[in-house]
């Protein structure tokens, strides 16, 4: 059974970070497409950062490019996502998502979600 786990959300004023963690059982990440996805009330479900199991990087959402990093500690069967210079915009509940093999950047693919993390950011 495949379980992920997210933690490290909060409350930040504009221009701050956070540092988000998604903890993989049931599933090694190495092997794994990994994504962080977020939601903001009233708002679809986008798609933010994804590394692939070969290691490739990509961010899918151009506001967050040069500001976000995502990450991966195959020792700890963990996935990161570094937050800076937050803005208002990025609040949003963020989710991490676990999928076989190949990357993609809508939700529907993704086979294994966490229950999510809010993040809140005020001006």
């Amino acid at each position: 059974q495949v379980q992920l786990v997210e933690s490290g959300g909060g409350s930040v004023q504009a221009g701050g970070s956070l540092r988000l963690s998604c903890v993989a059982s049931g599933a090694t990440v190495s092997r794994n497409c990994m994504a962080w996805f977020r939601q903001a009330p009233g708002k679809e479900r986008e798609g933010v950062a994804r590394i692939s199991p070969g290691g490739i990087i990509a961010y899918w959402t151009d506001s967050v490019k040069g500001r976000f990093t995502i990450s991966r500690d195959n020792a700890k069967n963990t996935v990161y996502l570094q937050m800076n210079t937050l803005t208002p915009e990025d609040t949003a509940v963020y989710y991490c998502a676990a999928r076989a093999n190949a990357c993609y950047s809508y939700a529907r693919y993704y086979n294994y979600w966490g229950q999510g993390t809010q993040v809140t950011v005020s001006s």
